[in-house]
């Protein structure tokens, strides 16, 4: 029974083991996961599943600790291992049976919103619980309001507690009705349901067939090897940096309420040996606005900025990378929000944390760090009614990419999801016009947006999409004015923007970042602009080869070269003088690094237009688009 667990996981963990089998066991275990992450792809009904991949698997052991994760939402590595944690706490000792089916959307366990189901099936091999098969995916409607500014858990949506939604494998047909009448769209949230328990199913049936090739002990004591090994990279690698105390700080621009009222995001990193300490204690104190997630994401941007430094590519993604590592987290923080706080938005402020992680530990190991990055979904909640039979659709807009940090020796990345979303991918220009009622007018990479660097750092993306039938616009995008910042003398990127376009009038931007509840008519837009990545080192140092090849793609300006590097161009042409640019970069070298490159990247179409029109005389048609 599940109380024997822990003594037999314990000596299956000191059992001999064959390391030809454990690697078996290794591969063997990502193969499942992967394996469950593609059966969910294909059975699921919305497209934020199958297209965006807004979801992850795993395999848990009796404890509840990680034994594989299908690459997907690094956020949800802290929060589907404590789901289980809570659910075998919930039903205590031999309240699990074979064939259970356990589900939560429990926002203050998992650390994340309301629209993330999870779903666990226990593992049973004779009489006794193996380990546990997990799945947490992102449903696209789980009522509660669809527009505007939610202020507490309670106006998000359904809450589900730990339940049986199989017992012993019958289903609990009331809940069923619970769910089908608390989501607009009862055939695609039911799709959804069963797919996540093919998924977590499928997951169990290898897990066993594994055991049934290798014999348990072989593979519980290769699932304990496996992790031993695992601890063992990350601190080597935690040993390779200098021991000391490292800080940093950045902030966020407001939590949609207070606008304009930052938000302190301050780490503190403290390496011992083989140990790593990340101290959150001074990140800001929750919000009234639904920027909060859990403490299961704010352990969760620990371990994903660690798992980065140590054991990146290690697989499979297990317990054991995280053993060196100890996080301080008081309750009451922005990722450590209690209840009833709003968490619709969890996602945004955690990777800016990861950012400031590296950040801290720049000085210590500047090979091994980015610039920062974009930090932001870029994604935009759109509701309408379909134009030929009214039905209301629902759509995640945006999830566009951005630009990541450069790092030393080369240039980050462009048009790319941000940290904590991993493999989500952005929604594909032809799924988005077939099956709504909106025009995508442009889809392109942005100049200049890149922060300068002798490694400069990626692009970020503009997405204009246009109304064809009207629908109700909401955008919460942040970082606009903590633009990603630059290492080593290298230039922030650009900030994120979103604007509208209504009619001929001019474009309107948001300085906020922050559009909620608006209609946007037939023939109307909104342009949601990603960031740039920070750049690395001085762009003075940057190969002029390179810059003519930036120029030659379009990633720079003839301006931005001018400016930032230092290019000399032939009288009267686009040509770099590679004679006269080494004496000109020599000579702005004394004082370059004491200039101000905080308007380094143009100002975009609009600006603050917004306000430049109201002021105008403008207010009745501003007030209509905006």
């Amino acid at each position: 029974m599940l109380t024997e667990q822990p003594q037999k996981l314990r000596a299956a963990g000191s059992h001999k083991v064959d390391p030809v089998v454990t690697e078996i066991i290794r591969n063997g275990l990502v193969a499942i996961t992967e394996q469950m992450k593609t059966n969910l792809m294909r059975t699921a009904c919305n497209m934020i599943i199958y297209e965006a991949q807004d979801f992850t698997v795993g395999l848990f052991d009796t404890r509840g600790q990680i034994v594989s994760i299908g690459i997907g939402l690094p956020m949800f590595i802290r929060g589907m291992s404590d789901t289980v944690k809570a659910m075998l706490a919930h039903f205590g000792p031999g309240g699990i049976h074979p064939e259970d089916v356990l589900v939560t959307n429990d926002a203050f366990i998992t650390g994340s919103h309301l629209n993330h189901m999870t779903f666990a099936v226990p593992i049973f091999h004779g009489e006794d619980i193996v380990g546990f098969s997990a799945c947490m995916a992102h449903w696209q409607d789980i009522g509660g309001a669809l527009d505007g500014m939610t202020k507490d858990i309670f106006s998000e949506g359904l809450q589900m507690p730990i339940v049986k939604l199989y017992r012993r494998g019958e289903p609990s047909e009331d809940l069923f009705a619970v769910i089908r009448m608390n989501v607009r769209l009862p055939e695609r949230a039911m799709g959804d349901l069963n797919a996540q328990i093919a998924a977590t199913r499928l997951g169990s049936r290898r897990f066993l067939e594994l055991i049934e090739r290798y014999g348990r002990d072989a593979v519980l004591g290769g699932i304990a090897a496996i992790m031993d090994h695992t601890e063992a990279i990350a601190r080597e690698q935690v040993l390779s940096i200098p021991d000391g105390v490292y800080e940093a700080e950045s902030f966020m621009d407001d939590d949609g309420i207070d606008n304009g009222r930052r938000i302190p995001i301050k780490v503190k990193v403290t390496v011992s040996g083989d140990e790593m300490a990340v101290d959150l204690t001074e990140v800001g104190e929750q919000v009234k606005g639904f920027y909060n997630s859990g403490e299961a994401t704010g352990r969760a941007c620990c371990q994903v900025a660690f798992k980065c430094l140590t054991s990146p590519i290690e697989k499979p993604i297990n317990e054991g990378s995280f053993r060196p590592l100890k996080i301080i987290l008081p309750p009451g923080r922005v990722v450590s929000a209690v209840r009833p706080s709003p968490m619709r938005w969890w996602m945004t402020f955690p990777m800016t944390i990861v950012d400031t992680i590296f950040k801290a530990l720049a000085s210590a190991i500047p090979d091994r760090v980015i610039a920062a990055h974009h930090a932001d979904l870029m994604s935009c909640m759109i509701n309408g009614r379909m134009p030929d039979d009214g039905k209301i659709y629902l759509v995640s807009g945006g999830l566009i990419g951005g630009g990541w940090g450069a790092k030393k020796g080369q240039d980050g990345s462009s048009a790319t999801i941000c940290i904590n979303d991993g493999d989500t991918h952005n929604s594909p220009v032809e799924q988005i016009e077939a099956k709504y009622p909106m025009l995508v007018e442009r889809y392109a990479l942005r100049e200049d947006s890149g922060g300068a660097g002798t490694w400069q750092g990626g692009l970020g993306v503009e997405k204009v999409v246009r109304a064809v039938n009207e629908f109700m616009f909401n955008v919460q995008i942040e970082r606009v004015h903590c633009r990603p910042w630059g290492l080593f003398g290298g230039h922030p990127g650009a900030g994120n923007q979103v604007s509208v376009r209504c009619g001929n009038e001019p474009e309107l931007s948001f300085p906020s970042g922050k559009v909620l509840a608006r209609l946007l008519k037939a023939g109307e837009a909104y342009i949601l602009r990603s960031g740039g990545g920070g750049g690395y080192g001085s762009p003075l140092d940057r190969p002029i080869e390179q810059i003519e090849s930036d120029l030659r793609e379009g990633y720079i300006s003839k301006q931005r070269a001018e400016r930032c590097y230092g290019i000399v161009f032939r009288p009267g042409g686009d040509v770099v003088d590679v004679a006269a640019t080494p004496a000109r970069r020599a000579a702005l070298r004394p004082s370059y690094d004491h200039l101000d490159w905080s308007d380094t990247v143009e100002p975009q179409p609009g600006g603050n237009a917004a306000e430049e029109f109201f002021r105008a005389g403008n207010a009745a048609i501003f007030k209509r688009c905006c």
